[in-house]
């Protein structure tokens, strides 16, 4: 877990750029630690730690919410042209300011279809999907923006709120099974802390520009879905071949199903020395289950 002992104090200042799931639980998990932490909505709200930007109808924070500014972390997918939406209307002003660290939230999605094979941080980057072309092109544009960026490829996600469990107990699940498909996710909680052990401890580790954080143990979907009812006490339907089920599959949907590898983790756990909190699903899902009940 987070170290209470951390040189991260109340004179950090964090902008967090796309409040979702992991941007939101990160800002949680970081104010924790006494730092400030705003967090970017497209649209006004109530949350007094919440700041706008929207760079389509180029609503930009104002200059208060970047003043004092010592790390940022973007967690906001590329636009329908390919580009970072916040490098495209907020680079020079960033460039001009004394942050300490930037970060960004990529996908595993960049390595592409391996047919099953491990990928690595040293593997080059293959994009099948358009979308993940577009991530891979955010990439490089945060490499060359001369920030001191370290860039987090994540596979699927997962936590209390948004878990199979959640997928079951809404009746939103579908049991698809596929020969030897296998997928690596990894629990919110854990992007949060590696991302925070990482910079806690940037001036004792090699630096890496690229890191993945997945958890030990990448497998089927039909295991998840199976241990997701067994936890809940339920009968898991008859599991359907996905050459069966993908006519009534979205595309998008179809689309995760046309790749299939397993992300290592050495770097962050092996090199790095970040010890995971829920190293599978297993421990995962049994901590999104009080959530659930």
């Amino acid at each position: 877990m987070i170290d209470l002992a951390s040189p991260l104090t109340i004179k950090n200042k964090f902008v967090i750029f796309g409040g979702g799931f992991s941007g939101d639980y990160f800002a949680k998990s970081i104010r924790k630690l006494g730092c400030t932490a705003l967090t970017s909505s497209r649209s006004a709200n109530n949350d007094p730690n919440s700041f706008i930007f929207n760079s389509e109808n180029n609503l930009l924070p104002e200059d208060s919410i970047l003043d004092g500014v010592t790390h940022i972390l973007s967690c906001i997918p590329p636009d329908k042209n390919g580009n970072d939406p916040v490098l495209k209307s907020l680079k020079n002003k960033i460039n001009n300011l004394s942050v300490k660290w930037v970060g960004y939230l990529s996908t595993t999605g960049v390595y592409g279809n391996t047919h099953g094979d491990w990928v690595s941080e040293k593997d080059e980057p293959n994009p099948l999907q358009q979308r993940s072309q577009r991530r891979l092109n955010c990439e490089k544009e945060w490499i060359h923006s001369n920030l001191p960026i370290q860039i987090f490829r994540l596979p699927g996600i997962y936590g209390p709120g948004r878990s199979t469990l959640e997928a079951i107990t809404t009746k939103k699940i579908k049991v698809i099974h596929k020969d030897n498909q296998v997928f690596s996710r990894i629990h919110v909680a854990d992007i949060a802390n590696a991302i925070i052990y990482l910079i806690q401890n940037k001036n004792k580790l090699d630096f890496h520009q690229i890191i993945n954080i997945a958890d030990d143990e990448p497998c089927s979907q039909i295991e998840v879905i199976r241990y997701g009812y067994q936890l809940l006490g339920l009968r898991m339907p008859k599991k359907i071949l996905f050459e069966e089920a993908k006519k009534d599959l979205s595309p998008i949907a179809q689309s995760f199903w046309l790749e299939n590898r397993r992300v290592s983790n050495k770097l962050l756990c092996e090199e790095l020395g970040y010890k995971l909190i829920y190293k599978n699903y297993q421990v995962g899902l049994d901590n999104c289950l009080i959530n659930i009940k």
